[in-house]
């Protein structure tokens, strides 16, 4: 038995409709209750709707932000901190934690008025459940370490016309190092928490487990998209990879499963990256 038995796919979700209780008896006092404690959530699409304005708006007014602060303060051009990636990495780094600090803030103060367990809990934070699988999260982590191998082999065969924006980023030391540890110490933490314990139980009990996991795994991939130069190939395997982190997370019951996947996928790139700059030493890196 390991972390990925007892496979949630084959479950019914709508099933737990308290109102078809066996013999015609009472329904249990709460319609939560009568479902998987991993989907008991007090939020819905009006509290989704919401988040998704919340989210553009953030996303306008940071980058707002960038572009305004390096045109008023820094003297720069559009075109030359398109030119210029490198030298705004640091600034788009800092954005991009901005970015992510609001919106788990929104999260925070919104589900916080709501009726439910504590936050962290409420959106998916759980430990391991008990039995064999717990405490081996060390397999949840090297997954992920093998699925990065995996999309490196697989991207090979992918030729884009033009360099990735992503490349464009690691041109020298501190760019490099910055999105490294963006990339291992806060994007596995939000994305997991926006993406696997905030989006996936709203889309599975209203679609179904196995929806819920391609709508987030594409949701995942549409994220990255620009950063890939929307390059088809590469969206499609990185919402692959986003539909793999959510089956992780359907498996475990628990965002952390997802978040040990999402950790090591994204530690075994860094990794990568350390061995083709010899340490952050060699510049751009060899390939």
């Amino acid at each position: 038995m390991t972390p990925f038995d007892n496979d949630p796919l084959n479950s019914d979700i709508s099933s737990a409709d308290p109102s078809a209780a066996p013999g015609g008896g009472a329904p249990p006092a709460s319609p939560l209750s009568a479902l998987p404690e991993d989907m008991r959530i007090s939020w819905s699409w009006p509290h989704f709707a919401v988040f998704l304005v919340f989210s553009i708006g953030n996303f306008v007014v940071t980058q707002v932000a960038l572009v305004s602060y390096l045109t008023s303060y820094r003297h720069m051009t559009i075109k030359e901190i398109q030119s210029a990636p490198s030298f705004v990495a640091p600034y788009l780094v800092a954005t991009q934690v901005l970015f992510f600090a609001l919106e788990l803030l929104f999260l925070y103060v919104t589900l916080g008025l709501l009726p439910d367990a504590p936050f962290w809990r409420s959106v998916g934070w759980r430990r391991l459940p008990p039995g064999p699988s717990r405490g081996r999260g060390w397999l949840y982590f090297f997954s992920g370490c093998g699925l990065a191998i995996c999309v490196a082999v697989a991207s090979l065969s992918v030729h884009p016309k033009e360099k990735l924006p992503i490349e464009e980023l690691f041109k020298d030391r501190t760019s490099t190092a910055l999105l490294m540890l963006m990339a291992v110490l806060v994007a596995p933490l939000i994305e997991e928490t926006v993406f696997r314990g905030y989006l996936y139980p709203l889309f599975a009990r209203s679609f179904g487990v196995p929806a819920a996991i391609g709508i987030t795994g594409v949701l995942f991939g549409i994220l990255h998209g620009a950063q890939l130069g929307w390059t088809r190939e590469l969206v499609v395997m990185m919402s692959l990879v986003g539909m793999v982190f959510t089956y992780g997370r359907a498996r475990a019951r628990t965002v952390l499963g997802s978040y040990l996947l999402h950790l090591g996928y994204n530690s075994m790139i860094s990794v990568t990256m350390l061995i083709a700059t010899r340490g952050l030493q060699h510049f751009p890196p060899a390939t």
